[in-house]
């Protein structure tokens, strides 16, 4: 059975202090919140600490945005494995759509991160995905074939979360249409060697649209961005009906 994974990536938003406030709103309202579904927050990096003390002995998981390919060195700027899972980090997002536009990432680099997160046990969860441009030129299929083939060579699928993220879609409020991201989802799962992947679809996913996303039977979570910033927006995604 494929497990549910809902995730919230807050990118370059909220302090500690904004961070504790959210948890205040948040928390409670998983009381009743379905034993099958991971809930994963992945805020910035100097939100990392404080979230790993705050949500000690909670069901919320800790995911960081990106990891580097080395243990250690002279990586101005980037950040290692062993310094995630010591404060308690369990996910990692690699390849974010953002991550390979403004940051040059490549399916060569992604893969070398994948790779190094599973080496010290951390779930990486794959963002793939094309762009407004791509899609109009019929290229949906081929790019995430390609994608999907370069970032997994040497990948352990028993130990992953891929995220559809049509970029087109992404912070513009444009939702790719539930029956074409399960589609879509559909394909990427043909794609791998374990069908029981959990596959995530990630694009201006908001509490108004969760409950027709979610009845989607390709697709195994959401990985939110603006929504996941206000608690109670959050809350609703994660309980979804």
């Amino acid at each position: 059975m494929r497990k549910i994974v809902i995730a919230g990536n807050w990118k370059m938003f909220k302090t500690q202090a904004e961070t504790q406030d959210f948890l205040r709103g948040f928390l409670p309202h998983l009381d009743n919140t379905p034993e099958e579904r991971e809930i994963l927050l992945c805020p910035p990096f100097t939100d990392l600490g404080i979230l790993s003390q705050s949500l000690h002995g909670s069901r919320v998981q800790l995911g960081a945005q990106n990891v580097h390919w080395e243990d250690s060195g002279a990586y101005t700027g980037e950040i290692a494995a062993p310094m995630l899972t010591e404060i308690g980090v369990r996910y990692v997002i690699v390849g974010h759509s953002e991550r390979r536009q403004y940051f040059g990432e490549t399916d060569e680099t992604v893969n070398l991160r994948l790779k190094a997160a599973q080496k010290h046990g951390l779930t990486p969860v794959l963002c793939v995905g094309e762009t407004k441009q791509q899609r109009d030129a019929g290229q949906t299929e081929s790019l995430i074939t390609t994608q999907l083939e370069n970032d997994l060579v040497n990948v352990d699928q028993d130990n992953l979360v891929i995220a559809y993220e049509p970029i087109w879609a992404i912070g513009t409020g444009d939702t790719c249409e539930t029956t074409e991201a399960n589609r879509v989802i559909g394909l990427i799962r043909s794609q791998l060697k374990n069908p029981n992947v959990p596959i995530q679809y990630g694009g201006s996913v908001k509490p108004n649209n969760i409950d027709e996303i979610m009845a989607q039977p390709e697709i195994d979570g959401v990985l939110v961005g603006g929504a996941s910033l206000e608690p109670e927006s959050f809350a609703r995604i994660v309980n979804y009906q």
